[in-house]
């Protein structure tokens, strides 16, 4: 997997700048539970006040205050605020200020004369006990908070008196009202606290209703930005994941296909070509697929959850826990998903590729399924292969059907929990709703945060095999490759091909095909090839263009051994034509032009015409434009012969194989095929590969093999004459008067 993620060095910019997007969502999530917190909180609980700090209150509400601050709070509370007095103000200060403070007229008012945030905390903490004890007195009376040592008279003011107090037995009543608020919260303090201040800004004639609403609709306001804001974030990431994926994808199949192009035979021998498809299109999806995921969600997952645990810590520390357990839960529960999904998922691939060798086989061999009634046998092995695949896909199915009810299950449990305990923490007065429910939604985060890697992880053993699978043909170096300094065919010398004891065996075979084979073709000439099946003949042929290297022995064109030349050089000499006629999806003429695409049309049709595929082009409604089939499936074997021997003749080179070319078609277009070859390609060399005697009786060489080896080589006559295996192949083909004629 991890050889494969090298690949994704090119998006280097675009994954930081998905980094950086979903880092922006992240906190934009994480931070609209805050903000609910404190609609809640500040907003319905506190009346849109967001802290014991007023700003503004009467002169006589301040004088009650200060007398249970000590002189250092005092001096802070004097030196923030500015005395509004009627008699000491301008006209037209006076008149703005009353229009704003109607009480104003009443008497004189403090206003607040400092916006600075830490300013304004240190006031919230100076501010909010004094004013519950203000409250309690005015309420309860002074003996609540002085443990009933201290009386005064009904209908005496209590403030008035105590302010008349020496200091000394006023710090002493102040030091016991403060000791019994020291249990209270610094939340809690505040929020009694604005109840105070909501009630000094009534009584100077501000409307509370009005603060409320303000306050509520500018978090609110805020809340649906920072949600637009993520949700902008979340779908730019989502596209720009999709589009580096897609990229991915593409390269990954075009790097696959290149290194599958490069191939030999040989490597071709160790992956089936169902497995090479199935690598090149479904591992590859799957590993897009994962990627999107991974982009999209092990970058944004460990972001929440690391914030969401912050966050939570920030609002209650007491029900942390509560995550803790919630977080083992889910750990356990993806431990027990992986251990039993993962070897599934690394056998669904293997599954995949024996339902497309089925298919392909089946779709491939119909016709003889058919004649051979065997239309059962090859459903029931199509439906191992399915019901294998289809069993082990429910099977992880289940798995993942499981998990989701069980982590929904963790998600309302942690629900129930959060709720259990904050509202008895709620009815103590240690903890404020919002807080509560903002716990819960971080809670909700955290373990989301989990379950999305969880997701992602699942699918990763799946993706991983797939990488892996991919790995291995990438990894597979090719064993035929062009020599590091290349040398270049000087053109003086052209179609000139010679074996020199030449010997050849498959790789990690033991026994040799061909051994110590040694034979010269000039151009001008043809050099046919004949032996029993099994002989060599089509595995010397392949030596040539390099299809496969040999093992022992050189192989010269142009008297240069064809491992110092280029392959494209080399098989730009050849033109060759496959035992097994292969056309593309196209039309014919495509066909033809496909070894040399700057045929014109005359040199199209002479080509048709030397394969003797002329007359059954002319009777398609549509000639030279008729349209191919894959394979060239609406086709007969001779049709695809003729039409892969008019591709070879078009491309005019200086060497021709025709490795058992002519076997599909008739022995009369045989004979005028071979005429017609033999005016066509008079300066080529000529190497033909054949089981008919008669195709091969006038080359002007022979070469005859038995088990690999050279028996006989010479003319038809000399043959017959000196060699026992050529002689008993064409008595088994044609009579002593055919063969003498």
């Amino acid at each position: 997997m991890m050889k494969l993620v090298k690949q994704l060095k090119p998006f280097a910019g675009q994954i930081f700048l998905i980094f950086v997007l979903l880092f922006a969502q992240a906190v934009t999530d994480l931070s609209l539970p805050n903000y609910m917190s404190r609609i809640v909180n500040v907003g319905i609980q506190q009346g849109g006040i967001q802290n014991a700090v007023p700003e503004v209150i009467r002169a006589s509400e301040m004088a009650k205050l200060l007398l249970f601050m000590n002189d250092s709070d005092k001096a802070e509370v004097t030196g923030d605020y500015i005395l509004l007095d009627k008699d000491k103000l301008s006209p037209d200060d006076y008149g703005r200020y009353l229009k704003d403070y109607p009480a104003l007229a009443d008497g004189a008012i403090y206003k607040l004369d400092t916006d600075e945030p830490a300013e304004i905390d240190k006031l919230d903490g100076i501010f909010g006990r004094p004013m519950m004890v203000v409250y309690n007195i005015e309420k309860n009376g002074i003996s609540d908070f002085a443990g009933g040592e201290v009386t005064f008279p009904a209908g005496i003011d209590p403030f008035a008196l105590l302010a008349q107090m020496p200091a000394s037995q006023l710090a002493a009543i102040r030091e016991m009202a403060m000791q019994q608020l020291a249990s209270v919260s610094d939340s809690m303090i505040t929020q009694s606290a604005v109840s105070y201040v909501a009630a000094e800004y009534q009584a100077i004639g501000i409307d509370v209703g009005n603060i409320q609403t303000r306050y509520i609709l500018s978090i609110g306001g805020l809340m649906l930005l920072l949600a637009l804001l993520g949700a902008a974030c979340s779908v730019i990431v989502g596209f720009i994941s999709a589009r580096i994926a897609a990229a991915f994808a593409r390269d990954t199949r075009r790097k696959v296909f290149n290194r599958v192009e490069n191939f030999s035979n040989s490597e071709f021998g160790k992956f089936s070509t169902a497995s090479l498809i199935t690598r090149s299109t479904n591992d590859i999806q799957q590993i897009q697929m994962v990627l999107v995921m991974l982009l999209r969600i092990v970058f944004y997952a460990p972001i929440i959850g690391i914030g969401g645990i912050i966050m939570a810590l920030r609002t209650d520390v007491s029900m942390t826990w509560i995550i803790a357990a919630a977080v083992m839960a889910v750990l356990s529960l993806i431990t027990v998903v992986f251990s039993v999904s993962i070897p599934k998922f690394k056998l669904m691939q293997k599954l995949v590729d024996r339902v497309n060798l089925a298919t392909r086989e089946i779709l491939t061999g119909l016709m003889v399924i058919r004649a051979f009634n065997t239309q059962e046998h090859e459903e029931k092995k199509f439906d191992k292969a399915n019901v294998d695949l289809t069993s082990t896909q429910l099977f992880v199915n289940r798995v993942m059907a499981f998990m989701m009810p069980a982590m929904m299950l963790i998600m309302n449990g942690v629900q129930l929990m959060v709720i259990w305990f904050g509202a008895k923490q709620i009815d103590m007065g240690s903890m404020q709703v919002g807080n509560m429910m903002a716990f819960m939604q971080y809670a909700m985060q955290i373990i989301m945060a989990f379950m999305m890697v969880s997701m992602v992880f699942i699918m990763v053993p799946r993706a991983a095999v797939s990488a892996q699978r991919i790995s291995e043909v990438l990894e597979t170096e090719p064993t035929i490759n062009d020599p590091a300094k290349p040398q270049k065919f000087n053109g003086n010398i052209k179609g000139h091909v010679e074996f020199q004891n030449v010997s050849f065996k498959y790789p990690e075979a033991e026994d040799y095909v061909l051994k110590d084979i040694t034979f010269t073709a000039r151009p001008g000439q043809t050099t046919a090839f004949i032996g029993g099946t099994g002989s060599g003949k089509s595995t010397l042929v392949n030596l040539i263009p390099r299809f496969y290297d040999a093992t022992e022995g050189k192989i010269l064109v142009d008297d240069i051994d064809i491992r110092n030349v280029t392959q494209h050089d080399l098989r730009d000499k050849i033109g060759y034509v496959s035992q097994t006629a292969i056309l593309f999806s196209g039309t014919v003429e495509s066909n033809i032009k496909y070894a040399n695409e700057h045929a014109t049309d005359e040199e199209v049709a002479k080509a048709a015409e030397v394969a003797q595929a002329l007359d059954f082009i002319k009777e398609s409604e549509d000639g030279f434009k008729t349209n191919i089939a894959q394979s060239g499936a609406n086709l007969s074997g001779g049709q695809k012969q003729r039409l892969s021997i008019a591709r070879a003749l078009a491309k005019r080179p200086e060497i021709y194989i025709f490795d058992d070319s002519f076997s599909a078609v008739d022995f009369k277009t045989d004979a005028a095929l071979r005429r017609a070859l033999k005016k066509e390609t008079g300066d080529s060399t000529v190497l033909i590969v054949a089981q008919r005697i008669s195709t091969i009786m006038n080359a002007d060489q022979i070469i005859v093999l038995d088990e690999g080896r050279v028996v006989g080589k010479g003319t038809h006559k000399a043959l017959m004459e000196s060699c026992e295996v050529y002689k008993e192949l064409a008595l088994s083909q044609l009579s002593k008067e055919e063969l003498i004629s």
